[in-house]
């Protein structure tokens, strides 16, 4: 059982939504026409993307925790989410802006345009019953490979078996942490496949 509890939490960290738009460029500059573009530039997107999606929100949330005098786990409670929410969100929306001005494509912004949806539908949904955003999260990867697989044509088969895996074994963590019911990682799976899909066709 101890073993199966260090694993969700190890799950639990590497899977975390912050590290999926930074993952989704890179698949984007290694499997796409966007491979040809010169190492500069891809090391320069990739620079703004973990920069306001890893390293500001976490930068922002700590400074918080640190003037109001609170502890990491006091982040839990819903009334003490909304200012590192707030962050988090313009963060991600001032990366979608640097992104758009440097006129990448829109399949491009779109990975941002997924992981905002994703997190203002779990934010709305917190408001009145609890949901997985980790399972959120690795549902976006599910819903963003279909709407992929729609606009580049290719078989997206094989890698749907790595993203379903992924997500189950996310979700299986989150309950075996006894941080989510069934009920709150599956809402938050579908919750993240639709904005992952819709994310990504309607950019």
């Amino acid at each position: 059982m101890k073993a199966v509890i260090i694993i969700s939490r190890l799950l639990s960290a590497v899977f975390r939504p912050v590290y999926y738009p930074t993952v989704g460029i890179v698949l984007l500059f290694t499997m796409t026409y966007l491979s040809m573009l010169p190492w500069a530039v891809k090391l320069w997107v990739l620079a703004i993307v973990c920069l306001f999606t890893v390293a500001m929100p976490a930068l922002g949330t700590y400074v918080y925790r640190r003037v109001c005098g609170l502890r990491r786990h006091e982040l839990r409670h819903q009334e003490k989410r909304l200012v590192p929410y707030t962050i988090h969100l313009c963060c991600y929306l001032m990366c979608m802006h640097l992104l758009t001005q440097l006129h990448l494509p829109r399949f491009v912004t779109a990975i941002i345009m997924v992981s905002l949806l994703i997190q203002v539908s779990c934010i709305l949904i917190n408001m009145r019953w609890k949901i997985s955003m980790h399972s959120a999260g690795a549902g976006g990867i599910i819903g963003a490979l279909v709407a992929y697989a729609m606009i580049f044509r290719f078989n997206p088969v094989w890698w749907l078996c790595v993203a379903i895996l992924v997500a189950g074994s996310v979700m299986s963590s989150r309950m075996f942490l006894r941080q989510h019911t069934l009920a709150q990682v599956l809402c938050g799976t579908l919750v993240g496949i639709l904005c992952g899909y819709f994310g990504i066709v309607m950019m």
